[in-house]
């Protein structure tokens, strides 16, 4: 009973398709008031009409997390459509190509990090006077598996989904005695659109490492960041759970 979101108002940041669009179902379905913020935002919206079809509420904005002006224009919509925010998931992220580190572009290195980091700090910045104020929040920030073990010629994506892990243990103590839940989960290879900017080879190399030996499906992440973002959720912060088929050692 304490998964029953009514009255919430979350955020899902790259929610137009994937993962993202799967947690924001999720959520909207336990009775969220969900914003699907992504940089396609006709994408974004196409989802919400479908939410809104179902009886669901649903709002999409444009957002690219790794601008500041996008990232307050955007959560400022969100206060003044949907109220305050309680739950933040930050999952828009890009895998930036898979290259050996030699190869590597700095240009693509730079907008790796900006994207998959400095838009979770962005965006948890965001809303925390939100969650400050009512002495309550849920955030939630997608990492990854690669984040844990480093992938191979995927290293801006593994260093950068490393440094989420720590910024969200970090920022989990800085509210712990504020009512605000701050935790971090570690997908595996997961069945999306992403895998497309990836080669082959990568993505056979991560599946042979799952001993469950498939990928997951977003629905799977989705169940995970439900409970996260829940009352039921009220012990645990600080944490990366692993969702990877048994592929994490840690």
């Amino acid at each position: 009973m304490e998964r029953n979101l009514e009255g919430r108002v979350a955020i899902v940041t790259g929610a137009a398709e994937g993962i993202g669009l799967a947690i924001a179902q999720r959520l909207a379905r336990a009775g969220a008031r969900v914003a699907l913020a992504d940089i396609n935002p006709t994408a974004a919206a196409r989802s919400a009409e479908a939410f809104t079809a179902e009886g669901l509420t649903a709002i999409a904005v444009g957002c690219d997390v790794a601008d500041e002006q996008s990232v307050q224009s955007a959560f400022d919509q969100v206060r003044a459509q949907l109220g305050p925010v309680a739950i933040l998931v930050n999952n828009a992220g890009i895998t930036g190509g898979s290259t050996l580190v030699q190869d590597f572009d700095v240009a693509t290195w730079d907008q790796t990090i900006a994207v998959n980091l400095r838009g979770v700090f962005l965006c948890c910045r965001a809303v925390l006077s939100d969650m400050l104020a009512a002495e309550y929040g849920r955030i939630v920030n997608i990492a990854s598996i690669a984040g844990k073990e480093g992938n191979p010629r995927l290293s801006a994506y593994s260093a950068s989904k490393a440094a989420v892990i720590g910024f969200t243990k970090s920022l989990a103590k800085e509210v712990a005695q504020q009512g605000i839940i701050v935790n971090a989960i570690s997908p595996a290879v997961i069945q999306t659109r992403i895998l497309d900017q990836v080669s082959p080879e990568t993505v056979a190399y991560m599946v042979g490492r799952i001993p469950m030996g498939r990928v997951g499906q977003p629905e799977e992440v989705a169940a995970l960041v439900h409970w996260l973002s829940s009352d039921d959720c009220s012990f645990t912060t600080g944490q990366c759970m692993d969702i990877s088929g048994g592929r994490a050692t840690y």
